[in-house]
């Protein structure tokens, strides 16, 4: 009897044992990037747009900024003047393309010219020989001279009408080159680094302020080639700048994983895109990437 209960246990055991196997070989290792190194995920440096004289600098290092937020001006005078003349070429342009007068007479004259070639019919008509035949081919011909006279001012005024789209053309190209005389936030961030200097000369492309957008980060680092697989894109990580016994910081989402192997170390350089809403973390620091399964 005792022998009974003794193999009842021993199976018992064994079942046990075995489906704890089976629980721990089903259980998916952790995937870890140690060393990660967060970036900004958008950094610009802003440059000069227009040759001129640096006016003003409206922001200071450590200010956040909102996209489109005035950071610097350039000296705007010569430009502000070309938008007004481009302003007043197409008030004039536009005040051609109404004038119609030539057409309105041409048709009065048109008209004119009808009316007297119908009362020489009427004439001839009644009196044979009281109008001429050179007389009615001048009539004639005058009314031919008017009818091209008309199509020739309406082809003017159209051409009126492509100078007003010409004329507003370039009010728009004035008023490009004004607004390049200002230096705008291209994104949402923070001013790190002022380069230029009020009453400085620029030259187009010339780095005037450093801005870099914190509340979203970039964490970057390698990993086994082996976990590097088509579904890692879109796995969800946790990021911590301790092991696995300190609590995550931030979390994200893993976004590229590149498709070129290191052929020494047999890894791939993948990143994710971190929220830093809280600003616990900043560009240059180094942590670990948990990547959930």
């Amino acid at each position: 009897m005792v022998s009974k209960w003794l193999n009842i246990g021993l199976i018992l055991c064994a079942l046990q044992a075995l489906s704890a196997h089976k629980a721990f070989a089903d259980e998916k290792p952790t995937v870890r990037v140690d060393a990660a190194v967060l970036r900004p995920l958008y950094a610009a440096e802003v440059p000069a747009q227009q040759t001129g004289l640096l006016q003003k600098i409206v922001v200071a290092e450590g200010e956040f900024v909102e996209r489109g937020q005035l950071l610097a001006a350039m000296d705007d005078r010569q430009a502000k003047l070309a938008v007004a003349r481009a302003e007043f070429e197409l008030s004039q342009a536009e005040a051609k393309a109404r004038n119609d007068i030539s057409i309105r007479y041409a048709d009065k004259a048109l008209e004119v010219a009808k009316a007297e070639l119908r009362r020489s019919s009427e004439s001839i008509e009644q009196f044979p020989k009281s109008i001429s035949q050179s007389q009615l081919d001048v009539e004639r011909l005058t009314i031919e001279k008017l009818t091209l006279e008309r199509e020739q001012a309406e082809h003017e005024l159209e051409l009126e009408r492509y100078g007003v789209q010409l004329k507003q053309a370039e009010l728009d190209a004035a008023r490009l080159l004004l607004a390049q005389h200002q230096l705008t936030a291209p994104f949402d961030g923070t001013v790190v680094l002022v380069r230029g200097r009020v009453g400085e000369w620029v030259e187009v492309g010339d780095r005037v302020l450093r801005l870099v957008a914190v509340n979203r980060l970039r964490a970057e680092g390698f990993l086994a080639a082996e976990h590097a697989d088509a579904t890692l894109v879109g796995k969800t990580v946790r990021f911590s700048a301790g092991g696995d016994d300190q609590a995550a910081l931030t979390t994200g989402v893993i976004r590229f994983a590149s498709p070129e192997m290191e052929p020494v170390s047999g890894q791939v350089r993948v990143w994710a895109e971190l929220s830093n809403e809280a600003n616990l973390l900043r560009p240059g620091q180094q942590g670990t990437l948990v990547i959930e399964p």
